[in-house]
Protein backbone atom coordinates (compact mmCIF):
# COMPACT_ATOMS: atom_id res chain seq x y z
CA UNK A 1 0.00 0.00 0.00
CA UNK A 2 0.76 3.66 -0.95
CA UNK A 3 -0.30 6.81 -0.24
CA UNK A 4 -1.53 8.92 -3.17
CA UNK A 5 0.43 11.59 -2.78
CA UNK A 6 3.88 9.69 -2.49
CA UNK A 7 2.84 7.93 -5.74
CA UNK A 8 2.22 10.96 -7.48
CA UNK A 9 5.54 12.44 -6.70
CA UNK A 10 7.17 9.10 -7.28
CA UNK A 11 5.67 8.89 -11.18
CA UNK A 12 6.58 12.67 -11.54
CA UNK A 13 10.24 12.13 -11.14
CA UNK A 14 9.48 8.73 -12.60
CA UNK A 15 8.56 10.26 -16.12
CA UNK A 16 10.29 13.82 -15.68
CA UNK A 17 6.82 15.36 -16.20
CA UNK A 18 8.22 18.89 -15.97
CA UNK A 19 10.43 18.74 -19.22
CA UNK A 20 7.28 18.43 -21.16
CA UNK A 21 5.43 20.72 -22.86
CA UNK A 22 1.84 19.27 -23.36
CA UNK A 23 -1.65 18.89 -24.50
CA UNK A 24 -3.26 18.35 -21.29
CA UNK A 25 -2.35 18.24 -17.56
CA UNK A 26 0.08 14.88 -16.35
CA UNK A 27 -0.38 13.53 -12.90
CA UNK A 28 -3.67 13.04 -11.05
CA UNK A 29 -6.52 14.30 -12.60
CA UNK A 30 -8.97 12.92 -10.55
CA UNK A 31 -8.32 12.40 -6.73
CA UNK A 32 -9.99 9.69 -4.69
CA UNK A 33 -9.14 8.05 -2.11
CA UNK A 34 -6.09 8.25 0.06
CA UNK A 35 -4.47 5.13 -0.41
CA UNK A 36 -3.42 2.83 -3.13
CA UNK A 37 -3.47 -0.62 -2.77
CA UNK A 38 -4.85 -2.26 -6.34
CA UNK A 39 -3.45 -0.54 -9.35
CA UNK A 40 -5.24 -0.70 -12.87
CA UNK A 41 -2.95 0.56 -16.02
CA UNK A 42 -5.00 0.99 -19.36
CA UNK A 43 -4.62 2.92 -22.76
CA UNK A 44 -7.45 5.81 -22.52
CA UNK A 45 -9.54 6.65 -19.48
CA UNK A 46 -12.42 5.04 -21.17
CA UNK A 47 -15.99 4.83 -19.82
CA UNK A 48 -15.28 0.88 -20.21
CA UNK A 49 -11.70 0.95 -18.59
CA UNK A 50 -13.11 3.18 -15.79
CA UNK A 51 -16.23 0.20 -15.34
CA UNK A 52 -13.33 -2.23 -16.05
CA UNK A 53 -11.42 -0.60 -12.88
CA UNK A 54 -14.55 -0.20 -10.63
CA UNK A 55 -15.12 -4.06 -10.84
CA UNK A 56 -11.63 -4.96 -10.57
CA UNK A 57 -12.09 -2.81 -7.01
CA UNK A 58 -8.60 -0.39 -8.17
CA UNK A 59 -7.54 2.40 -5.95
CA UNK A 60 -5.97 4.12 -9.06
CA UNK A 61 -6.37 4.26 -12.45
CA UNK A 62 -2.76 4.88 -14.35
CA UNK A 63 -3.68 5.50 -18.09
CA UNK A 64 -1.74 7.56 -21.19
CA UNK A 65 -4.86 9.51 -22.40
CA UNK A 66 -6.44 10.86 -19.88
CA UNK A 67 -9.69 12.84 -19.57
CA UNK A 68 -8.50 16.84 -19.56
CA UNK A 69 -6.99 17.95 -23.11
CA UNK A 70 -6.14 21.80 -24.16
CA UNK A 71 -9.10 23.43 -26.35
CA UNK A 72 -12.01 21.61 -23.74
CA UNK A 73 -14.39 23.99 -22.84
CA UNK A 74 -14.06 22.74 -19.31
CA UNK A 75 -18.10 21.74 -18.86
CA UNK A 76 -18.24 18.17 -17.04
CA UNK A 77 -21.54 17.15 -19.17
CA UNK A 78 -22.51 14.11 -21.49
CA UNK A 79 -19.62 11.37 -21.59
CA UNK A 80 -17.16 13.41 -19.60
CA UNK A 81 -19.61 13.89 -17.02
CA UNK A 82 -20.06 10.59 -16.99
CA UNK A 83 -16.65 9.50 -16.80
CA UNK A 84 -15.35 11.29 -13.79
CA UNK A 85 -18.72 10.58 -11.86
CA UNK A 86 -17.67 7.09 -11.59
CA UNK A 87 -14.23 8.06 -10.65
CA UNK A 88 -15.64 9.95 -7.65
CA UNK A 89 -18.55 7.39 -6.60
CA UNK A 90 -15.59 4.77 -6.33
CA UNK A 91 -13.15 6.72 -5.02
CA UNK A 92 -10.80 6.03 -7.83
CA UNK A 93 -7.97 8.27 -8.61
CA UNK A 94 -7.22 8.90 -12.00
CA UNK A 95 -3.60 9.08 -13.25
CA UNK A 96 -2.75 9.95 -16.61
CA UNK A 97 0.91 10.88 -18.45
CA UNK A 98 0.65 11.81 -22.17
CA UNK A 99 4.17 12.84 -23.65
CA UNK A 100 6.08 11.76 -20.31
CA UNK A 101 4.70 8.34 -21.28
CA UNK A 102 6.07 8.29 -24.62
CA UNK A 103 9.22 9.53 -24.03
CA UNK A 104 10.87 7.60 -21.20
CA UNK A 105 14.08 5.77 -22.23
CA UNK A 106 12.85 1.84 -20.51
CA UNK A 107 9.20 2.13 -19.81
CA UNK A 108 7.70 4.53 -22.21
CA UNK A 109 5.12 3.77 -25.22
CA UNK A 110 8.75 4.44 -27.20
CA UNK A 111 10.83 1.76 -25.97
CA UNK A 112 8.52 -0.83 -25.27
CA UNK A 113 7.31 -0.89 -29.22
CA UNK A 114 10.87 -1.39 -30.02
CA UNK A 115 11.31 -3.86 -27.85
CA UNK A 116 8.50 -6.10 -29.21
CA UNK A 117 9.63 -5.09 -32.88
CA UNK A 118 13.66 -5.93 -32.31
CA UNK A 119 14.57 -2.48 -32.40
CA UNK A 120 16.68 -0.68 -30.18
CA UNK A 121 17.61 2.88 -30.60
CA UNK A 122 20.54 4.87 -30.21
CA UNK A 123 19.79 8.11 -30.76
CA UNK A 124 16.48 10.25 -30.55
CA UNK A 125 15.01 13.23 -32.82
CA UNK A 126 12.11 15.28 -33.11
CA UNK A 127 10.05 18.28 -30.76
CA UNK A 128 10.90 17.62 -27.36
CA UNK A 129 12.83 14.50 -28.41
CA UNK A 130 9.57 11.96 -28.69
CA UNK A 131 11.05 10.13 -31.60
CA UNK A 132 13.49 6.73 -31.23
CA UNK A 133 15.87 5.43 -34.22
CA UNK A 134 18.39 2.57 -34.25
CA UNK A 135 19.86 0.27 -36.65
CA UNK A 136 18.44 -2.05 -37.93
CA UNK A 137 19.25 -5.46 -36.25
CA UNK A 138 18.79 -7.88 -39.77
CA UNK A 139 18.72 -7.62 -43.25
CA UNK A 140 15.14 -5.94 -43.85
CA UNK A 141 13.19 -4.62 -46.78
CA UNK A 142 9.57 -2.82 -45.88
CA UNK A 143 7.60 -5.39 -46.77
CA UNK A 144 9.54 -7.83 -44.00
CA UNK A 145 9.36 -4.81 -41.85
CA UNK A 146 5.19 -4.80 -42.30
CA UNK A 147 5.33 -8.77 -41.76
CA UNK A 148 7.41 -8.60 -38.43
CA UNK A 149 4.99 -5.34 -37.02
CA UNK A 150 1.78 -7.19 -38.55
CA UNK A 151 2.67 -10.30 -36.71
CA UNK A 152 4.25 -9.04 -33.06
CA UNK A 153 0.91 -6.63 -33.45
CA UNK A 154 -1.28 -8.64 -34.04
CA UNK A 155 -2.62 -6.13 -36.51
CA UNK A 156 -1.40 -5.37 -40.42
CA UNK A 157 -0.02 -2.17 -40.50
CA UNK A 158 -0.64 0.51 -43.81
CA UNK A 159 2.68 0.05 -45.28
CA UNK A 160 3.90 2.55 -48.34
CA UNK A 161 7.21 1.22 -49.11
CA UNK A 162 9.00 3.79 -50.65
CA UNK A 163 11.76 2.17 -53.17
CA UNK A 164 11.79 -0.71 -51.02
CA UNK A 165 15.67 0.04 -50.31
CA UNK A 166 17.50 -2.17 -47.84
CA UNK A 167 16.77 -0.57 -44.31
CA UNK A 168 19.62 0.58 -42.59
CA UNK A 169 18.47 2.95 -39.92
CA UNK A 170 14.58 2.91 -38.76
CA UNK A 171 12.69 5.51 -36.85
CA UNK A 172 9.99 4.97 -34.96
CA UNK A 173 7.36 7.32 -32.28
CA UNK A 174 3.87 5.79 -31.43
CA UNK A 175 0.12 7.44 -31.73
CA UNK A 176 -0.62 10.06 -34.07
CA UNK A 177 3.00 11.43 -34.88
CA UNK A 178 2.91 11.02 -38.31
CA UNK A 179 4.15 14.69 -38.18
CA UNK A 180 7.62 13.16 -37.54
CA UNK A 181 8.06 11.94 -40.46
CA UNK A 182 10.10 13.92 -42.11
CA UNK A 183 12.38 14.82 -38.98
CA UNK A 184 13.15 11.03 -39.05
CA UNK A 185 14.02 11.48 -42.70
CA UNK A 186 16.29 14.17 -41.57
CA UNK A 187 17.98 11.87 -39.30
CA UNK A 188 18.48 9.39 -41.45
CA UNK A 189 15.84 7.10 -40.99
CA UNK A 190 14.84 4.08 -44.08
CA UNK A 191 11.70 4.02 -42.53
CA UNK A 192 9.40 5.21 -40.00
CA UNK A 193 7.11 3.44 -37.78
CA UNK A 194 4.00 5.36 -36.14
CA UNK A 195 0.60 4.82 -35.22
CA UNK A 196 -1.61 7.02 -38.07
CA UNK A 197 -1.26 8.48 -41.50
CA UNK A 198 -2.29 11.71 -42.92
CA UNK A 199 -2.67 12.31 -46.48
CA UNK A 200 0.97 14.35 -47.09
CA UNK A 201 3.01 11.57 -45.75
CA UNK A 202 1.81 9.25 -48.71
CA UNK A 203 3.60 11.63 -51.30
CA UNK A 204 6.54 12.26 -49.35
CA UNK A 205 7.17 8.39 -48.86
CA UNK A 206 6.89 8.30 -52.44
CA UNK A 207 9.10 11.30 -52.91
CA UNK A 208 11.90 10.59 -50.81
CA UNK A 209 11.87 6.60 -50.68
CA UNK A 210 11.75 6.32 -47.32
CA UNK A 211 9.65 4.11 -45.60
CA UNK A 212 5.94 4.75 -43.77
CA UNK A 213 4.05 2.26 -41.63
CA UNK A 214 0.83 3.21 -39.56
CA UNK A 215 0.58 0.28 -37.36
CA UNK A 216 -2.41 1.97 -35.58
CA UNK A 217 -2.48 4.83 -32.89
CA UNK A 218 -3.71 2.27 -29.94
CA UNK A 219 -1.79 -0.59 -30.99
CA UNK A 220 1.22 1.12 -30.27
CA UNK A 221 0.40 3.00 -27.32
CA UNK A 222 -0.60 -0.41 -25.35
CA UNK A 223 3.04 -1.01 -23.70
CA UNK A 224 3.84 1.98 -21.65
CA UNK A 225 1.55 1.88 -19.28
CA UNK A 226 1.34 -1.88 -18.38
CA UNK A 227 4.96 -1.92 -18.37
CA UNK A 228 4.88 1.45 -15.43
CA UNK A 229 2.03 -0.42 -13.60
CA UNK A 230 4.60 -3.43 -13.07
CA UNK A 231 6.93 -0.64 -11.74
CA UNK A 232 4.68 0.68 -9.56
CA UNK A 233 3.94 -3.26 -8.39
CA UNK A 234 7.61 -3.78 -7.87
CA UNK A 235 8.29 -0.56 -6.25
CA UNK A 236 5.62 -0.44 -3.81
CA UNK A 237 3.98 -3.81 -3.32
CA UNK A 238 0.95 -3.03 -5.10
CA UNK A 239 -1.43 -5.13 -7.38
CA UNK A 240 -1.44 -4.47 -10.62
CA UNK A 241 -3.50 -5.03 -13.78
CA UNK A 242 -3.27 -3.90 -17.25
CA UNK A 243 -6.44 -4.03 -18.87
CA UNK A 244 -7.38 -3.99 -22.67
CA UNK A 245 -9.97 -2.18 -24.03
CA UNK A 246 -9.66 -2.59 -28.02
CA UNK A 247 -9.53 -0.08 -30.12
CA UNK A 248 -9.32 -0.13 -34.12
CA UNK A 249 -7.96 3.79 -34.23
Amino acid sequence: MVQRVQLEAHLATLLAVDRFKDYGPNGLQVEGRDEVQTLVSGVTASRALIDAAIEARADALLVHHGLFWRGQDGRLVGWLRERVARLLAHGINLFAYHLPLDAHAELGNNAQLGLRLGLLADARFGEQDLGFIGAADAALDATALAERVGQRLQRAPVLLAGDDRPLRRIAWCTGGAQGYFEAAIAAGADAFITGEISEPQAHIARETGVAFLACGHHATERYGAPAVGEHLAQQFGLEHRFIEIGNPA
